[in-house]
């Protein structure tokens, strides 16, 4: 599980000291309770992000345990290192909205005919409980041709999911290359 600590100040000052001494700044929020400003080890952060196996993962702070989710991350524009993260509590029980990733297999035929594969939208819109929460939406693109695309009303939803997304949005397309 991964350990975090609650920062005392905000500041800027504080800030930098924090990431001076190896800690990751984190937001973690949800409905019904306070703001927490935490840090975490980065590469503790790291690694637990990369060995999850699920959108929600648990953390601990000051001996409690939240069950969170990744919501937002600010990257630093040149030497691409994360300086921010932005955690949303998700515990089940609790309805809300939840961003979740789109992920393609396969390979589309149009490829061979100079097309260039377009993924719009990186991540889709669900309202559902945390416990009915899909990991990911696997589309597979392997029968696009040119000028094909799937769209949020072709995409198979699970039960007690809703998409807040409109049915008309291109999330993956095929277009011709120029």
């Amino acid at each position: 599980m991964l350990e975090g600590i609650v920062r005392e100040s905000i500041g800027k000052k504080a800030t930098k000291a924090y990431r001076r001494d190896g800690y990751l700044i984190a937001n973690i929020y949800g409905k019904g309770m306070d703001n927490l400003n935490v840090a975490f080890k980065e590469n503790e952060f790291i690694k637990a992000v990369r060995s999850k196996e699920s959108l929600i993962f648990e953390v601990n702070i000051d001996g409690n345990s939240i069950p969170v989710m990744i919501q937002e991350y600010q990257k630093h524009p040149v030497i691409n290192k994360i300086l921010h993260v932005d955690l949303r509590v998700a515990k089940a029980g609790m309805v809300g909205r939840y961003l979740v990733p789109v992920k393609t297999t396969g390979t589309p035929k149009g490829l061979k005919e100079k097309g260039v594969l377009i993924i719009s939208k990186k991540r889709l819109l669900v309202k559902c409980d945390a416990a009915d929460l899909p990991n990911e939406f696997m589309l597979d693109v392997s029968d696009l041709g040119l000028k094909d695309s799937i769209l949020v009303r072709d995409i198979e939803v699970p039960a007690n999911v809703t998409m807040m997304d409109a049915d008309t949005v291109s999330v993956v397309g095929l277009i011709k290359a120029k």
